[in-house]
């Protein structure tokens, strides 16, 4: 399942205010969503956001995609710069064993027991 973060429109004709929810990318603009993240008032004087961050950075931890919109409102209240994208901690793998073909091997083996 694809999460984006994105608005949600509330509020009356022509008095828009917004919901920043996460959910299913398939799932319709005002449709269902998993959780309310925030809000977004843009005819407050001045506009007022109001974005739960550790909720917020959980969900683009664990991958989720924010729309241009709400990357924008993530940056004005500096979730976005508390995430970081680009330094996201890669995941640590073991060493690789070498692999070697029965040829090389014998040949190892063989320059150890000369050694």
């Amino acid at each position: 399942m694809a999460v984006k973060l994105r608005l949600r429109r509330e509020g009356a004709v022509k008095r828009p205010h917004y919901r920043i929810v996460a959910a299913d990318s398939r799932s319709p603009r005002d449709g269902r969503f998993i959780e309310i993240l925030g809000d977004y008032h843009p005819l407050h004087e001045p506009s007022t956001i109001q974005i739960d961050e550790e909720r917020a950075l959980h969900w683009l931890n664990h991958g989720a995609q924010p729309t241009e919109a709400v990357e924008k409102l993530l940056r004005i209240t500096g979730v976005w710069e508390t995430f970081k994208p680009g330094d996201k901690p890669k995941r640590e793998r073991p060493e690789a064993k070498e692999k070697l073909s029965k040829k090389a091997k014998a040949k190892a083996a063989e320059a150890e027991g000369q050694a």
